[in-house]
């Protein structure tokens, strides 16, 4: 290790391929929490504007390119006909889970809940398993455990320590699509809250226990148990509107960047180059720029073609709260809807090689 980075921690500075988004990540996170924790000291307090302002920074100029960057990482060496089931099935997912919001908009909530959580979880496992290793986690069941466990630092934690704001921008979210079913998120919260952190808790105590009784000494039991409590430390002290804005680009997304840096592309067989995209890796300078260029056009115009749908499709495209609060529901709204089938046709479906591709 360097001289640069004698005074920091050795799980805050890897060796590995890919150590500087890595880097980036955790340190990002980490003076994010910090910043905000002496903050709150010194009684300073953002405005709800300016959070939902972060957040739009971060999910839609910071976060939205990378999403279509795992597509394209993953299509661009696949057959033609492999190219066009996986678009196709991806449109399906789109159609089925924006329907759903219309017919039961809590429902839908829920589970683009349960996206978040899943995304957030099982991209952070795959990363772990490029970045560092994940020789602590024995099973599957264990695996699907440390998932939850990262993923519900996501969600369920700012449930639990932002009670108020989170409930308020659920209620907006409903509104989007039917005003009367805010009702349904009604009931006893401090109740509903006791359950969710008692649980939440004991599946932390769980994923920290086994994992250190399975360490074989690599550093990765390390590597996971600060990076876990550095996710639930962060999403406790930041706003849930700017943790949850900022955390999409500044951590699941700059780990995405370093587990493709630490994948070695060799990996893929030349045999599965076949497909519409490969001009990408053509020998021709032009002809990959501007095939570049165009996938970029083209992601970009049916990002936001959808978005334009759901838009004039909803009988009330802000939910009731403003333009900002509004904006910030319903892009939430949104990146769900497409986030389905990027988990579940990108990741769990492509079992060959997925958005988040280890070999």
């Amino acid at each position: 290790m360097s001289n640069r980075s004698q005074f920091v921690p050795s799980w805050l500075v890897p060796e590995a391929a890919g150590d500087l988004p890595l880097t980036v990540s955790r340190l990002s996170l980490l003076a994010l929490a910090a910043a905000f924790a002496v903050g709150y000291g010194a009684g300073f307090a953002v405005p709800l504007e300016v959070q939902a302002g972060v957040y739009l920074l971060g999910m839609v100029a910071m976060n939205l390119p990378h999403g279509g960057y795992e597509h394209f990482e993953n299509l661009r060496r696949r057959a033609a006909s492999f190219q066009g089931k996986y678009i196709v099935a991806y449109l399906v997912g789109i159609a089925a889970f924006g329907a759903l919001f219309f017919v039961a908009p809590v429902a839908g909530l829920g589970l683009a809940v349960t996206v978040a959580v899943a995304k957030g979880g099982f991209g952070g496992v795959q990363s772990m398993d490029a970045l560092y290793g994940t020789d602590h986690l024995r099973t599957r069941p264990q695996r699907w455990l440390a998932a939850v466990v990262r993923g519900g630092a996501v969600m369920v934690v700012p449930m639990l320590f932002w009670t108020d704001v989170f409930y308020a921008f659920s209620s907006v979210m409903i509104s989007i699509f039917d005003p009367s079913a805010v009702s349904a998120l009604g009931g006893d919260i401090a109740t509903r809250r006791l359950v969710l952190g008692g649980g939440y808790g004991a599946l932390v105590v769980a994923h920290l226990g086994l994992g250190y009784r399975r360490a074989a000494g690599t550093g990765s039991f390390l590597a996971d148990a600060a990076e876990t409590l550095l996710l639930i430390a962060y999403f406790a002290l930041v706003p849930v509107v700017i943790a949850v804005g900022l955390y999409f680009p500044l951590w699941y997304s700059a780990r995405q960047v370093a587990r493709s840096s630490a994948v070695d592309d060799t990996a893929v067989t030349q045999a599965d180059a076949t497909g519409v995209l490969d001009a990408l890796d053509a020998d021709d300078p032009a002809r990959a720029t501007l095939a570049s260029w165009a996938v970029l056009i083209v992601g970009s115009v049916a990002t936001f073609g959808l978005a334009t749908v759901l838009w004039l499709l909803s009988p009330q495209p802000l939910g009731g709260g403003g333009i900002l609060v509004g904006l910030v529901a319903f892009w939430s709204i949104f990146v769900s809807i497409i986030a389905l089938p990027h988990v579940v046709v990108g990741g769990w479906l492509d079992r060959t090689r997925g958005i988040w591709y280890v070999p």
